[in-house]
Formats: structure tokens, C-alpha cells, sequence
């Protein structure tokens, strides 16, 4: 009787020809590409490094493509987009001490927002692991524990043999539920020794699943068909689990209204009957969600923004569906439900009954009727203007990525991303420089459609040096540029609470110039041609800026008691 723990996979004639001959002047570098390739992975990101040059020098006798970025924190937002577009985990290659600590911000960001990202590092000589504080160059006394706070795993290698199961344990742990960043170090002596270990041809890519408890389901399905005004919050792990048209089904099933947040942008057509949109930083949608009877939360864990900062009080069941453990009822008494949203909505799927509400969709209507007038009542045509002319010139299925800037804050609420994992932003984590980089691991990722990215200047000062990767890759990203002289959504910070703005004002750079320093096609724009400009560059080969000199202003915040 065979069981299938018993079952071994057989190598191939070429596999055995390979490992009992495998090729001359191959080194722990080689056995780092060969497990990636085996793996799957086609692409790479990262920056070299003295420590790290085993690894660099392996790729290339591989068939892995690198693409090699100026500042360690922008190969890893560059990483992070490319697992965000893909799906795949993002190999990011980095050196020690420095190279590594250089990219915990990106790796901050692909945790917060769930994105698969696999950092490989190297390390000092195996003789100083363990704090023996030898003297080597970039020597931490613990560098793993740098990474243990913000990535979902780390890995230490310290022997050749360790490396193919290190970086598999690693490559699973990034992409089962919730997906994440992952850390794995490797010594320098490591990666440079010659090694006898036979060529690396395969590896089990498949990560674990998780799906919900059956029990919990039936319970939350049976809640669902019995009320009265369902709704529904959708976060960012119905993206990442490609879980959207799931959902959808589920909605209308139900009747009920859904609010994306603003991770789970695109997670629900935006012009659907039953869509509240992504207004969920308005009262009127805080108070139209605390309404529900039945509230249904999938693959968000209810944070700062997507509570319309904390002051969403439910008064009626909810039920929270989420990969992340610890986002379990981390903020509101649920029905928790610790599953991947595809696999727990599928589950539902199959269990609710269909429910009959005709006042849903007019409820809907007057909701973002109350929420049209109070952003009418502002007078902000400005920055309404400027965001449809973004969305005019962008193709519908081209992704968009965003800083942290004040037209980005616009577009959570108001730009309809026209479809699932079209739009990403730094909200995650809402650190500066994201936009750019992450465009370039998109375009990286899907070369045949253009990629906006959009910063203030400000946050495209993080980034400047990536116009040369732009070039070098001939990369189809347009980056536009809202030049307000300073850090604007600061500035507006400061002057609402203390009456003025202090460190906000910044000197920077003809960014037009700059750009076609870099060889570069940049264009100057004003919010009448905007849509034009944007639209011709969108549509022209290789990377492109777009500047846009203009102050902006933000909607009146709800959370505050202002309506």
C-alpha cells in the first residue's frame, strides 16, 4: 500500500546528468539563482554590494533577468510592485549592513499593504555571525534582528547545503496567506566558496493554503441571508487574493452595498448599482456602515483609514474575514473568520441564500448624493478637475502607482481604478518615494501597457535617481510630477492645527531639466492641458515626466466632526 508521504519524485536522465556532472566554477552564488530559477522566478531586483558580489556574479551564468536600481529602498518598492502586478514573489538581492538596512522602509510598505517580496542578503564572513564583532566592513552585531519586526519570516544560511531549502522555505513563507516580505541572509564566505553540490533543477513553489473553518462560515452565511440592511467592506486581501469577481457575486446575491477601502481599490466595479465606492473617509458612509445589521469585512483589518480614522462604532454584527492573524478583531468585537478572502467568500458562496432588497441600490444613490454635495459645497473644482483629467489619460487596464501626496489622498476616495490591483499607493505603511519605483517594477513586470506613477515633489525627491533606471531599461513609465513647492499635505497639517507651517517649504530642482538630463522626455503641463499631456506621454515608448506646477488642496476632513 502506497500513502502519498511515500511518494518521491523521480529525477529526469538530464536531471541525474546534471547533478552527477554538474559544470566547473560554480559557487554558493550559483546555488541562490539556480533555487530562484528553479522556483520560477524570471526576474530579479536589487544593487551590489561588496559582500553580496557572489550572488551578483552568478547571475550571469544564469537566465535570470536583473534589473539593477540606484537606492536599495527603491529595488525594494521596485520588488514590491512587480509581486503586487504578478503575483509571484519578487526576488530582491541586496548586500550587508547598509544595502540591507537601506530597504527597511520598502520592505515596511510590502508588509502593511501584504505584497510578496523574497530579500536575499548577504552577510559578513560566517566567523562573525552571532555578534562576534570581528571588525568586518558592514558588521552588525544581530542584522537579522533588524528585519524581524517588519518582514513575515527570516532565514539565516551559514552552510551551501542550507541555501535551495532556505530560499524555498523563504519563497513559500512570502506567498501563502497573507502574502508578505520575507528575509533571508546568506555570509559572504558562503557565497563565494567553490561548491560540489549538484546544479539546483527544481523546487515545490506551491505555498499552503488557508482556508476557513467550515463551522464559522455556515454561521456567517446564515447571518448574511437573514438580514436586514447587509454591507460590505472590501480591503486590500480581496486584491491580493484575486478574490474580486468572488465578491461580486456575493454582493448581488446578497443586495448588499460594498465600500472599497483604499487598499482594496478596484476590488468592486466602481459604476455597479450596489458600489459606495471608496468614500469610506466620509461621514456619511461611516454612519451609512454603522447602520448595517449585518456588516461583512473581507481582507481588512479595520485600520486607521479604513475606520475613517476610528471613529466607524458598528452598532450591528459584524464579520470579519482576514489572512492576517493578528489583524483578527484587532479593532471591533467580529465573527472572525482567519482565512484567504477567496477560498472564505467561495465558502460563502455556496452556503448564503439569495436575499431580495430593492432599496439597495437607491440607498446607494442617495449615500453618494450626500457625499457629491458635501465635496460640491467645498469648491475644490481644482483638484476634481485634475484627477478625471488622470483618469481620461490613463488607458483602463494600465496600473497606476501613488505617493504620498495630496492628489493620491484624492484618488483613495474619488479615482475609479477601473478594476482590481490597477491602482497601489503607499498607504500601507505612508512612507514617501513609493510611486516612482514601484512603477518601474511594474513596467518590469508588464511591459506591453504604460505605467503612471504620481508624487509631489516632495516625495519625487526620494526618487530622482531612478530616472536613470527608467532610461537604462527603456521602462514605459510616466511620471507625474505636482510641483507645490513644499511638503503640501504638511503644510495644510500645520496651518490647520498650529496656524502656520514650519520645515514644509523645499528648494528643488527644474524637474523638467533634470529629466531630460537623465535623456528623459519631460513636458510642463498646466491643469487645462493636463489631460493632453498626460495622454501623449502615456502613449509614447520608454519612460517619460510629465510637471504639473500647482497647490492643491484636500476635502474637509469628516473624522473631525466637520461635515
Amino acid at each position: 500500500m502506497t500513502h502519498d508521504h511515500d511518494l518521491v519524485l523521480r529525477p529526469t536522465p538530464a536531471q541525474t546528468e546534471a547533478a552527477l556532472n554538474p559544470p566547473p566554477g560554480r559557487t554558493g552564488g550559483d546555488l541562490v539563482v539556480e533555487t530562484l530559477a528553479g522556483l520560477g522566478a524570471t526576474t530579479v531586483f536589487g544593487l551590489p554590494g561588496q559582500h553580496a558580489l557572489g550572488m551578483f556574479d552568478a547571475l550571469r551564468r544564469s537566465d535570470l533577468r536583473y534589473i539593477g536600481l540606484r537606492v536599495e529602498n527603491n529595488a525594494g518598492f521596485a520588488a514590491d510592485a512587480y509581486g503586487r502586478i504578478t503575483g509571484e514573489a519578487a526576488p530582491l538581492l541586496l548586500s550587508t549592513g547598509p544595502g540591507a538596512l537601506t530597504s527597511l522602509a520598502a520592505l515596511q510598505e510590502a508588509a502593511a499593504a501584504s505584497a510578496p517580496v523574497l530579500a536575499i542578503s548577504s552577510q559578513v564572513p560566517t566567523a562573525g555571525l552571532g555578534g562576534g564583532r570581528h571588525g568586518y566592513l558592514h558588521e552588525l552585531p544581530d542584522q537579522a534582528a533588524s528585519f524581524k519586526g517588519v518582514v513575515k519570516s527570516v532565514h539565516t544560511v551559514r552552510t551551501q547545503s542550507q541555501i535551495p531549502s532556505a530560499i524555498e522555505a523563504a519563497w513559500k513563507s512570502a506567498l501563502s496567506a497573507p502574502h508578505g516580505p520575507v528575509w533571508v541572509e546568506i555570509p559572504q564566505d558562503v557565497l563565494l566558496a567553490r561548491t560540489a553540490i549538484p546544479v539546483v533543477t527544481g523546487g515545490d513553489a506551491f505555498p499552503e493554503e488557508l482556508p476557513p473553518r467550515p463551522e464559522l462560515t455556515a454561521v456567517a452565511a446564515d447571518l448574511l441571508s437573514k438580514a436586514a440592511r447587509p454591507a460590505i467592506i472590501a480591503g486590500g486581501g480581496v486584491v491580493r487574493a484575486d478574490a474580486s469577481k468572488k465578491l461580486r457575486r456575493l454582493a448581488e446575491t446578497l443586495q448588499a452595498p460594498v465600500v472599497t477601502t483604499p487598499g482594496g481599490k478596484g476590488a468592486f466595479p466602481w459604476t455597479h448599482p450596489l458600489s459606495l465606492q471608496s468614500w469610506i473617509e466620509d461621514r456619511h458612509t461611516t454612519d451609512f456602515l454603522e447602520d448595517a445589521d449585518v456588516l461583512l469585512v473581507v481582507g481588512s483589518g479595520l485600520g486607521e483609514l479604513s475606520s475613517n480614522y476610528h471613529t466607524f462604532k458598528p452598532r450591528g454584527r459584524v464579520i470579519q474575514i482576514e489572512a492576517d492573524l493578528g489583524k483578527l478583531e484587532s479593532n471591533h468585537p467580529a465573527l472572525g473568520i482567519h482565512a484567504d478572502a477567496r477560498l472564505a467568500v467561495q465558502a460563502l458562496l455556496e452556503t448564503v441564500s439569495e436575499r431580495a432588497d430593492p432599496t439597495a441600490p437607491e440607498r446607494v444613490r442617495a449615500l453618494l448624493a450626500k457625499v457629491a454635495d458635501r465635496i460640491a459645497a467645498q469648491e475644490l473644482t481644482l483638484e476634481q478637475d485634475v484627477l478625471a483629467s488622470v483618469r481620461r489619460a490613463l488607458p483602463a487596464d494600465s496600473p497606476s502607482f501613488w505617493d504620498m501626496t495630496i492628489l493620491a489622498y484624492w484618488a483613495w476616495s474619488a479615482f475609479d481604478a477601473k478594476g482590481p490591483n490597477h491602482m497601489h499607493s503607499a498607504q500601507g505603511a505612508g512612507g514617501l518615494g513609493y510611486a516612482f519605483p514601484a512603477a518601474l517594477g511594474a513596467a518590469a513586470a508588464d511591459p506591453t501597457r504604460p505605467v503612471l506613477a504620481v508624487s509631489g515633489d516632495g516625495g519625487a525627491l526620494y526618487s530622482i535617481a531612478e530616472l536613470a533606471t527608467a532610461k537604462q531599461y527603456d521602462l514605459p513609465v510616466t511620471w507625474l510630477i505636482v510641483d507645490d513647492g513644499g511638503y503640501g499635505i504638511l503644510r495644510e497639517y500645520m496651518t490647520d492645527a498650529f496656524g502656520e507651517a514650519t520645515a514644509t517649504e523645499l528648494t528643488r530642482p527644474d524637474y523638467v531639466a533634470l529629466a531630460e538630463s537623465f535623456g528623459v522626455p519631460g513636458v510642463r503641463t498646466t491643469p487645462e492641458n493636463l489631460e493632453q499631456d498626460l495622454a501623449k506621454q502615456l502613449a509614447s515608448p520608454g519612460p517619460s515626466v510629465v510637471l504639473l506646477p500647482a497647490v492643491l488642496r484636500m476635502f474637509a476632513p469628516t473624522h473631525l466632526g466637520s461635515d
